[in-house]
């Protein structure tokens, strides 16, 4: 059929891009997002130096990207369902060149951490990508896809920390900001010339009210947790900001369940298949960036502590290095857990996995390949777990929910991670030995750490069982 036969409008006739493509390019999209994460971590120690500020103040590049990240997350999704799943893809990575190219042309505080903050609006992207994949890709591919999608944010992070470490050491710490705006520019210029927008929308006007309600309540409540421990827990400001994040949340629930195009569906929201899934991934996070967070620091701790290897930031991060190829080659082995089993089984037999990873590094941390083992077992675990996550989501929502579904849930995700960087400080913090005038974690807070991050991963499975068989949409 010619295209003057057609009975499509020639603006309806759409280019349909290669499925391998789409994910290559998906997935390259949520490497770097997620890269831009974890890239800051081998200068946190010098960062007072580099931007002449306190300690205190400069944690702001770290946190402003977490929280600009978390607020994002859900209206990004809300936003590609209504305007475009691509142009808001393409908004988020152009946040994150911006971000970029701003804290490479400045050594201030405010600009790095107004930099860091346009980064952080890019973590949109990988919920953006998984509800792309579900819009072009055939169905027999999308389950795969989306597995190792999801796996991204892990698969980044884990090679983001030693390629930056390389980078600090060896050439100026701009280098790292120049890099992430040029992978950035990279990609928004592949999706531009491969995927075409999505014809899925959800025509609405923008619960901007709801937008406000959510934003508010999660800046207070993610403040709380990444600041208490500078501000002390039982602190007037901390504690205030943990309650006025709970009246906020409430006045949003009742907002969102009156309106009639909210941002967040609280009612499929309430699906047990929804509910169970994002309460899983918020435990799944926890324990997760736990096994994010202390191996380094064994690893890179003197030998004369009793339990450090005594590496630099770099070996440190190759040995860590191989649990992020855990994650993408495992994301493909659970979504076909997924698909001959149910998602809800591969999300419980990757939060096993990941316990195990943690009683391993309870009895066997003593040499570096014993660390190698225990991560790379996390790696298994995550990405068999984060691949059944967007799949049980995506069973329980229309399709002009998918996006903003995938964001609440990346969100739960981030919660958990915000929650384990503040519970294993405080711990780590309290538990510390002297050699001479430095102060180290001690091997018990390290165990303590990791009992709680095990806990967490107990919490999951129990959850990822208490999620039903078969939900209707």
């Amino acid at each position: 059929m010619t295209l003057a036969q057609s009975s499509l409008p020639i603006t309806e006739v759409r280019k349909v891009p290669h499925p391998t493509a789409v994910v290559a390019i998906g997935c390259l999209c949520g490497i770097v997002v997620a890269l831009t994460q974890t890239m800051i971590v081998p200068l946190i120690p010098r960062l007072p130096a580099l931007l002449g500020t306190a300690s205190s103040n400069a944690s702001w590049a770290v946190t402003a990207t977490l929280l600009t990240a978390a607020v994002t997350m859900p209206i990004s999704g809300r936003l590609g369902d209504m305007v475009g799943k691509r142009l808001m893809l393409v908004i988020s990575l152009g946040a994150l060149v911006a971000g970029s190219l701003l804290c490479a042309v400045t050594s201030s505080l405010v600009p790095v951490v107004a930099g860091r903050a346009l980064q952080g609006l890019s973590m949109g992207a990988i919920a953006l990508g998984i509800s792309i994949m579900r819009d072009e890709l055939p169905a027999d591919r999308v389950g795969p896809a989306v597995a190792r999608m999801s796996a991204t944010l892990g698969v980044g992070g884990a090679i983001g920390l030693p390629v930056a470490a390389i980078i600090v050491e060896k050439a100026d710490w701009h280098a790292l900001f120049w890099i992430a705006a040029a992978l950035g520019a990279l990609c928004i210029a592949a999706v531009l010339a491969v995927i075409p927008e999505s014809p899925v929308r959800t025509p609405a006007p923008f619960d901007l009210l709801g937008a406000t309600g959510l934003g508010t309540a999660l800046v207070m409540l993610l403040l709380a947790i990444t600041k208490g421990g500078d501000w002390g827990w039982t602190a007037l400001l901390t504690l205030g900001l943990l309650a006025g994040s709970l009246a906020v949340f409430l006045v949003w629930g009742w907002w969102e369940l009156r309106t009639s195009e909210p941002l967040v569906d609280l009612r499929t929201s309430a699906r047990p298949q929804v509910l169970f899934t994002n309460i899983a991934s918020v435990a799944t996070g926890f324990a997760m960036y736990g096994m994010s967070l202390m191996p380094i620091q064994l690893l890179v701790a003197p030998t004369a502590t009793g339990y450090g290897e005594g590496l630099s930031l770099i070996k440190a991060g190759l040995v860590c290095m191989p649990s992020g190829l855990m994650m993408y080659v495992f994301s493909g082995v659970g979504a076909r857990l997924s698909a001959a089993r149910g998602p809800r089984i591969s999300l419980a037999v990757g939060v096993v996995i990941l316990g195990i990873s943690y009683v391993s590094m309870l009895f066997l941390r003593d040499q570096w390949w014993e660390v190698c083992v225990a991560t790379a077992l996390l790696g298994i675990g995550i990405g068999i777990a984060y691949a059944a996550m967007p799949a049980l989501i995506m069973g329980a929502v229309p399709v002009t929910e998918t996006a903003a579904a995938n964001g609440l849930n990346a969100l739960m995700r981030s919660v958990g991670t915000s929650l384990s960087s503040a519970v294993v400080a405080t711990v780590l913090a309290h538990e510390t030995i002297h050699l001479g005038s430095q102060v180290f974690p001690s091997d018990r807070g390290f165990t303590i750490a990791f009992l709680i991050s095990l806990a967490a991963a107990g919490g999951a499975l129990l959850l990822a069982l208490a999620i039903p068989r078969h939900q209707p949409r």
